[in-house]
């Protein structure tokens, strides 16, 4: 199902293919040539199994977008999700229909954070709070005021809930009571930002958080300490351009993974010298100066790509070795090796898969008109929103167009994925559910 100005979008990806991949080549980057495993599927692999409309228009005000994400809590087939109309609902997997409804001061549009062990919910509101609520029943346990809205994702280590909000402050709550464990707070920048704000997140016995003013921090978990000096990504962007960045946000919640050593001879994306060793890696976005990866432990930048620009959301891919199955009709075929790739959404310059060793893009796509949310991995696909033309089914491989799906109204919410079925709500407020029938 899908409009003439929905495949008129997916020709345009299609069609820009050669040329991508020839600007990824004439920069010097090199472009992943194996065919994907998708490359051959016809479109028709996405079936819609929930149609519904959840939010109620009457209680929306001054909001043009259903952002956030949702959260599965699939042993029991529960559906958390915000919403513009100021509640928080609970849903049924299977059909979409409501388990119970939260009602908030606010819009709610940040993604939630489920806690099986205790089945509890963790979710914030732009009235400024943090709301812990009993996923059984939605009976709230306590409740935070923070100050400022709260629409990125909490963090849950132990016994401490970890939230920042859109007034550049990182609080560390406890997890049964709601109260303040440690808060840190950094004057927020000066001049124009690009709405948004990262969140933050956790390794080991450290939290990584990106600042509005440009800068990235590392913080003791348990007390909230300075890690390392915060690293100015703004002065990275000012250096590498020569000019002063108009907007200096760090928007992108950072993403940890190791840097496996790099083959000999190899170099990163801005000619700095390899990483020879296994090391553990933060890789951060500055809205104006591109993705950057840092050495966890210091601080330390260790390569940077300042042709994504404009990136608001990091993920990183995966994907495991396939083996030929000696007895399947693909016998005696080549072993594909397991892949990685950091993707790098941005409305300015597209969306990215970048060599997360090297940062050397691997590809990248335009995007249609509009704003484009994180991609979701999915039944070995990826799944991206646009805010004009709907949702697309991608090809890891290649980023090439698989399928696509269009109400009309866009997709400003980044959908949430189990298995081969994922849930997004469209800026209408109407609740999709969506099945991929991937390749036999």
């Amino acid at each position: 199902m899908i409009t003439s100005r929905l495949g008129a979008a997916l020709a345009l990806i299609a069609a820009a293919a050669p040329i991508a991949c020839a600007t990824a080549d004439a920069s010097g980057d090199h472009v992943n040539p194996e065919v994907p495993l998708w490359y051959h599927r016809p479109t028709g692999a996405m079936e819609v199994f929930v149609h519904r409309q959840l939010t109620a228009n009457s209680q929306t005000f001054g909001e043009d977008y259903e952002r956030g994400r949702g959260a599965i809590d699939h042993k029991n087939g529960r559906l958390f999700m915000g919403s513009a109309d100021h509640g928080f609902y609970a849903l049924r997997t299977g059909d979409g229909s409501s388990i119970w409804r939260f009602e908030t001061l606010g819009v709610v549009q940040c993604e939630p954070l489920y806690d099986e062990a205790h089945d509890v919910v963790f979710f914030g509101s732009h009235d400024g709070a943090v709301y812990a609520v009993r996923a059984l029943d939605g009976a709230l346990l306590w409740r935070f005021t923070t100050g400022a809205e709260v629409s990125r994702k909490p963090v849950l280590r132990g016994d401490i809930v970890y939230v920042a909000n859109g007034a550049d402050q990182l609080y560390a709550l406890d997890r049964t009571t709601g109260k303040q464990r440690w808060v840190v707070k950094r004057t927020p920048a000066l001049g124009m930002e690009v709405s948004g704000y990262a969140g933050p997140a956790v390794d080991g016995d450290s939290v990584f958080f990106a600042f509005s003013d440009g800068h990235v921090a590392s913080y003791g978990a348990l007390d909230g300490q300075e890690r390392w000096t915060p690293v100015d990504l703004s002065a990275e962007a000012e250096e590498s351009t020569g000019d002063a960045p108009r907007y200096l946000d760090v928007d992108t919640t950072p993403v940890i993974d190791t840097i496996a050593p790099l083959p000999a001879g190899a170099s990163s994306a801005n000619g700095s010298a390899p990483v020879n060793v296994p090391t553990r890696t933060v890789f951060v976005a500055g809205y104006a100066g591109g993705v950057y990866a840092l050495d966890a432990q210091s601080g330390t930048r260790l390569w940077g790509n300042d042709k994504a620009i404009g990136v608001t959301d990091l993920v990183m891919w995966y994907e495991p070795a396939h083996l030929p199955n000696p007895n399947g009709p693909d016998r005696g075929g080549p072993e594909v090796p397991a892949q990685r790739a950091l993707l790098a959404s941005s409305a300015v310059s597209g969306l990215w898969a970048l060599d997360p060793t090297t940062g050397r893009a691997l590809w990248r796509r335009p995007v249609p008109e509009g704003g484009i949310t994180a991609p979701v991995q999915i039944a070995g696909a990826l799944l991206v929103g646009t805010t004009r033309y709907g949702l697309f089914l991608l090809s890891p491989r290649n980023g090439r167009a698989i399928d696509g799906f269009d109400l009309g109204s866009g997709f400003a919410q980044t959908p949430v994925a189990y298995g081969d079925r994922a849930y997004v709500m469209s800026n209408a407020g109407t609740l999709i559910g969506l099945q991929i029938i991937s390749p036999k």
